[in-house]
């Protein structure tokens, strides 16, 4: 009880510093103005990437699966990341999608919620450890180029963050190390759940083929995603050099990660204000790029919350056999 208070407290703290940073650098008036006179097609081939990247999304969540011995039909495993993303507009940015894809995909595989949840924690992480790569490669393409030192700290800290949750999981030496963390977990009634999610993770070890395919496709979806920040800019006017958004987006996916807010609310616009700031875009185009990428990620969400309602009065779909 006392842990969901003091979480409550930061989320809204943080919103609140997100939202004052924002009235104090943003002209709400001239920002309207900016978006009445965003291009409609810039708007619409954002939505299109980020649709469309559903696809790869689900058929490397399905690989993950198949080598545990759970097969899913494609089509339904888009359908749970639409759902996800409905249910993330209510919930603290993608870690509530995951908990809603956990949960969906444990009904149909009973008695498998621990391998479950590890396959899509490893999913998120290979994604956080591409999104990392991609970064790398972003700010070399900046060297020189972009004033955007600062965040050099942010991509330093998501970098050490993933090598040790990686030596964590995948290294046996980590293993005495863990196991000094038993009698805490035990008091805390959490041994058991986050044993059966550390061994279902650890069981990729031996699947090197498999992890490395699995990364090759995030950083190919991740590459291609990193445009659709583009086209947003570029809707409101924005017209820099796609080179920078390959050092802006993986910062913004990263962040994201971190359930600061309900949704991101406020600190995703406060990143488009405060980066794009950086190289000289004035604050009200930066915002209206931010709030347009909350669209067009809220348009996976509309999809979503059709298929539930669809599904409503059709019925859920039948339990995989």
């Amino acid at each position: 009880m006392r842990r969901r208070v003091v979480r409550a407290v930061a989320t809204v703290l943080l919103t609140g510093l997100a939202v004052a940073y924002l009235v104090w650098k943003v002209d709400l008036g001239e920002t309207v103005d900016v978006l009445g006179a965003a291009s409609p097609w810039w708007f619409a081939l954002a939505v299109a990437i980020m649709n469309l990247t559903l696809i790869p999304m689900a058929m490397r969540w399905r690989w993950l699966m198949a080598s545990q011995g759970m097969r899913e039909r494609l089509p339904w495993l888009v359908r749970a990341y639409l759902v996800a993303y409905a249910a993330g507009q209510i919930l603290p940015t993608s870690i509530g999608g995951d908990a809603v894809r956990i949960l969906e995909t444990s009904r149909r595989h009973p008695a498998r919620l621990g391998a479950v949840s590890a396959i899509v924690l490893l999913e998120r992480a290979l994604g956080g450890a591409a999104t990392v790569l991609l970064g790398a490669v972003g700010f070399l393409l900046a060297l020189g180029r972009y004033d955007v030192g600062a965040y050099l700290w942010l991509e330093g800290a998501f970098v050490l963050g993933t090598l040790l949750l990686a030596f964590l999981f995948f290294s046996r030496t980590a293993r005495p190390l863990l196991r000094t963390t038993t009698p805490l977990l035990a008091r805390l009634r959490l041994e058991r759940p986050v044993r059966s999610l550390y061994e279902g993770v650890h069981a990729f070890r031996d699947h090197g083929r498999l992890l490395g395919s699995v990364f090759a496709l995030t950083v190919a979806v991740q590459t291609v995603r990193v445009l659709a920040i583009w086209a947003t800019a570029r809707a409101v006017g924005i017209e820099l050099s796609p080179r920078l958004f390959y050092v802006m987006g993986p910062l913004f996916f990263l962040v994201l990660l971190v359930p600061f807010t309900l949704n991101g609310f406020a600190v995703r616009e406060a990143f488009f204000v405060s980066f794009l700031g950086s190289v000289g875009v004035e604050a009200e185009a930066a915002f209206a790029a931010g709030f347009l990428f909350f669209l067009v990620a809220t348009s996976l969400a509309v999809l979503g919350g059709a298929v539930l309602l669809w599904e409503g009065f059709r019925g859920r779909p039948a339990a995989h056999a």
